[in-house]
Order: structure tokens, then sequence, then C-alpha cells
């Protein structure tokens, strides 16, 4: 075969351009013995293909089940949570059931506790107004600050 057609090929092999008869082509030259002394240096690669068509993988391989990977487990612990949540939601429920709603019979008692009701969230409102206080003395030094 000529030498530049091999080196052509050679170039198409290393790019993965070749046919399957070019192939063929490549490794009949190379297990030939007139080979240029420039693509000498090919030959074994395509030698080692031949040699390695021929062997066998002859070991072993155990078969043993595979370990049960975390995976599953943690599969396995979510359906418990889940299963857990549902038995709980389902045998507690958490609305009152007859429960006394606050209604009262006579005007004074209503007045009454709507007064102290009142009084709590007057407290709660007045503690956060506290609160909004300390941010109008920060917007005052800020402005002072930054004029």
């Amino acid at each position: 075969m000529e030498s530049m057609l091999v080196e052509q090929l050679v170039e198409k092999y290393f790019q993965g351009e070749t046919t399957i008869a070019e192939e063929k082509q490549l490794k009949a030259y190379f297990s030939s013995s007139d080979i240029a002394p420039h693509l000498v240096k090919y030959q074994s690669l395509f030698g080692y293909f031949e040699t390695q068509k021929g062997t066998q993988f002859e070991q072993k391989l155990p078969l043993q089940p595979r370990k049960q990977s975390t995976v599953k487990w943690i599969g396995i612990a979510a359906s418990f949570v889940v299963l857990f949540g549902l038995a709980t939601f389902f045998l507690y429920p958490t609305e009152p059931k007859n429960e006394d709603l606050g209604t009262f019979d006579n005007p004074e008692e209503a007045y009454l506790e709507t007064q102290k009701a009142l009084l709590m969230v007057s407290e709660q409102v007045n503690f956060g107004m506290e609160s909004v206080s300390h941010l109008k003395e920060y917007e005052k030094t800020k402005k002072t600050i930054f004029k």
C-alpha cells in the first residue's frame, strides 16, 4: 500500500472518520512486514487491538445481592413519619368540641369581659408603640447627622 494513502488513513482513523473497510486496510498494512519507517510507531497500536481481540475475561464474579442503600431507609423513615402524622391528625383532632365560645347572657358580664380583652390588646399595642418611638428618635438623629 502506498505510504501517502496509509498516512491519510491513519489521520482519518485518529479523527474517527474511517469506515470499517478502511480500518481493515490499516490493520492489514500494520500486520505486514513492509511498513514505512516513519509509520512503525503506529504498528504497536494496531497490533495491540489484534492481540486483545482474542483475550477473554476468565475471572468469576461473585453475584451477591447488593446491600440496601441509605436512600431506601430514608424513604421508609419518611413514610413512617407521614403515617404517624396522619394518625395523629385523625385520632386527636385539634378542633374544640362543645366548648363555651365566650357568649354571655348578661350584658353587664359581656361588657366587663370586653373591657378586659380590650385592655389586654391596648397593653400590647402600647408596647409596640414604644418600639416605634425608638425608631422616631433614630430618624431624628439620622437627620441631624446626615444633613
